[in-house]
């Protein structure tokens, strides 16, 4: 036998069979208490059930709504540009580097942590403070 061949011990655990005797423990009315719906066949109630009261989901007001035309971006701060391994960065490199996953409806680069090297970034959206760091470095910010 080698290590590779182990398996783990079976568990020789034989089914509960209930409603079978007294003598089992589970006989007569088969762990399921006197009466009532949870006794019967099929019994139970659906999950949020309160027993025919007007449950909490249907009690509280609907809110709000989706923005059909609401433009999910993916953020990129400067501490993450730093990990780049090109000089001029676009979702495509960013997407290969591993920074980021999926650049959803296009990237928007935030002033987050610090910018250490020049680079040249092409992104959908810039806030004004990471435009004028990338630029500062000598580095360009072109929206595309």
């Amino acid at each position: 036998m080698k290590l590779d061949e182990l398996k783990p011990a079976q568990k020789n655990r034989a089914r509960t069979r209930v409603g079978r005797g007294i003598g089992s423990g589970l006989g007569k009315t088969s762990g399921r208490g006197h009466k009532g719906q949870k006794a019967r066949s099929g019994g139970g109630v659906r999950r949020g059930f309160e027993g025919g009261q007007t449950p909490l989901y249907r009690r509280l007001p609907k809110r709000g709504f989706t923005n059909i035309f609401a433009k999910n971006y993916t953020e990129v701060t400067l501490s993450m540009l730093n990990k780049s391994s090109q000089e001029n960065v676009t979702s495509e490199s960013l997407i290969k580097d591993g920074i980021i996953r999926k650049a959803n409806d296009g990237i928007v680069i935030i002033a987050t942590g610090k910018l250490e090297k020049k680079l040249n970034v092409k992104a959908t959206r810039f806030t004004k403070a990471a435009k004028e760091k990338i630029e500062a470095l000598g580095g360009k910010a072109e929206v595309i």
